[in-house]
């Protein structure tokens, strides 16, 4: 059966593409001096701020709602000198407030910590005038950091909204530590690219538990901040390019970029403006190339094409961005099926779970979700043609995830890869 042709979002600008190249990653030094250029992807009513308010505040909030950016922040050239995750200064006021997490509390005391275990939490706002050398820590200390709570999403026992809302807010703040201290170079690039991973992984892993309190707003939350860290890293990308040299790794977190334009929400400029930024090398990319012809696909309405593209060619962070839209492009193809077929003669849903790689008991449900007929008879189950379009929902409306039905794609989600 041929793939339909009806259009789930109005396409964007039609866009030349073109194949890979080689990259070279030379080592760049820590310079104080630098300052970000502006960004290839960023919105251009972004505002930078020279002197921020001075509050006790130091929240893990949504920084946005102020119109502010925790990574593009301009302070004072300084280097920190803290040699802790977190400043004795900052332990001590939050013991005494009893501000510390479940991971931080030493023996399970909520006003005992140690060094080892409390982490800077993200400040919402900062004056300049107030900015210490002894409150900020220098890289190294960042990127140990970094480890310490990026090891808590594969050690950790608790709950994964839990360990989420930790590493979130710790992570911001190390974001914001690199921006006071206008860090450049491989060391902070390979930092930013670890943390976009994480907030991929949670947009994977909150998406699937979409049943549960309080996912939504954290999913949200999740998104504005893996859109930010994306744009930090793009501006510091352009800085390597600026010295004749290209990250190894640029064009696969462009295609995470591309591929979190999917959905109908409009995230910053428009893609055709954003392209012709784009380095050719990097437009050539298999990983680029790839993630056009998926966001192709889905806005030409090529179910088939989107699905056996993906369980062939998507590495596991571009699974992870994909994922919600599956179900999403299953339902376009049902409302082809059940407008276009004949009624006497039902569509096997054997046939339907090979085309769109399901189970076939998940396609039942999914027909039953979609309020589509099955009928049943000696030769097996099939849809019944209605005569009109499935009322399709958006990507988060499904209570229920069917994964891809390949041997590849499980084996992909079967561990967490190292971040």
């Amino acid at each position: 059966m041929a793939d339909g042709s009806h259009q789930p979002h109005k396409p964007t600008s039609t866009i030349n593409y073109s194949s890979s190249s080689s990259y070279s990653n030379p080592t760049k030094s820590y310079n104080p001096n630098y300052r970000r250029p502006s960004n290839p992807s960023s919105n251009s009513s972004r505002t930078k701020y020279t002197k921020r308010t001075t509050t006790s505040s130091c929240e893990s909030d949504d920084n946005l709602r102020n119109g502010k950016d925790d990574d593009h922040q301009e302070f004072p050239n300084l280097v920190g000198t803290c040699p802790f995750m977190c400043s004795a200064e900052e332990r001590a006021r939050r013991e005494r407030l009893r501000d510390l997490a479940v991971f931080e509390r030493l023996h399970g005391n909520p006003a005992k910590t140690s060094p080892s275990l409390a982490v800077k939490k993200f400040c919402r706002t900062i004056s300049t005038k107030d900015v210490q050398t002894s409150d900020v820590r220098p890289i190294p200390v960042l990127e140990d950091t970094l480890n310490y709570l990026l090891n808590l999403m594969h050690s950790s026992d608790r709950p994964f909204g839990m360990v989420h809302e930790f590493v979130f807010d710790r992570t911001r703040s190390i974001r914001q530590d690199l921006s006071m201290q206008n860090a450049v170079g491989d060391q902070v690039i390979h930092m930013y690219e670890r943390m976009v991973k994480f907030h991929i992984i949670s947009y994977h892993r909150l998406h699937r538990s979409c049943g549960t309190p309080d996912t939504a707003p954290m999913s949200h939350l999740n998104m504005e901040q893996l859109m930010k860290a994306l744009t930090t890293l793009f501006s510091l990308y352009e800085a390597n390019r600026a010295s004749q040299s290209m990250s190894q790794n640029e064009a696969e977190f462009y295609s995470f970029y591309l591929l979190l334009h999917l959905g109908s929400d409009n995230r910053g400029e428009p893609l055709s403006l954003w392209f012709r930024r784009i380095p050719s090398p990097i437009l050539k990319s298999r990983e680029m190339c790839f993630a056009r012809e998926i966001l192709r696909c889905y806005r030409q309405g090529n179910y088939k094409r989107f699905i056996y593209t993906t369980e062939a060619e998507a590495s596991f962070l571009q699974y992870c961005i994909i994922e919600p839209y599956i179900s999403e492009v299953r339902a376009l193809a049902l409302s082809y099926l059940s407008y276009g077929g004949y009624k006497l003669q039902p569509y096997p849903l054997l046939h339907l779970s090979k085309l769109l790689m399901m189970k076939e008991s998940d396609i039942e449900t999914l027909c039953i979700d979609c309020a589509l007929e099955i009928t049943s008879d000696e030769t097996g189950k099939g849809l019944i043609s209605t005569k009109q379009s499935v009322l399709t929902k958006s990507s988060r409306g499904y209570q229920k995830y069917f994964p891809i039905d390949s041997e590849r794609i499980e084996r992909l989600c079967a561990e967490l890869p190292e971040l």
